[in-house]
């Protein structure tokens, strides 16, 4: 892996586009426990770290917050 890929933070709009979830789905999974937890950037500000999106991107259904 590169370190671009390592340290790339996706935001919620390319979230919902890439992961064809809704932003009330997405906060729902996150509470489940199935999907990864958001980093807080700034005040107003919230993303994902890429490789947790591609982790679960590349298993949705087998994704955990232990895996």
């Amino acid at each position: 892996m590169s370190a671009t890929f390592i340290d790339r933070y996706a935001r919620m709009p390319e979230v919902v586009q890439r992961t064809g979830l809704s932003r009330a789905t997405i906060y729902r999974k996150m509470d489940r426990g199935e999907f990864p937890q958001s980093v807080r950037l700034s005040a107003n500000v919230i993303a994902w770290y890429e490789r947790d999106l591609q982790g679960w991107l590349s298993n949705p259904m087998g994704w955990s917050t232990a895996a």
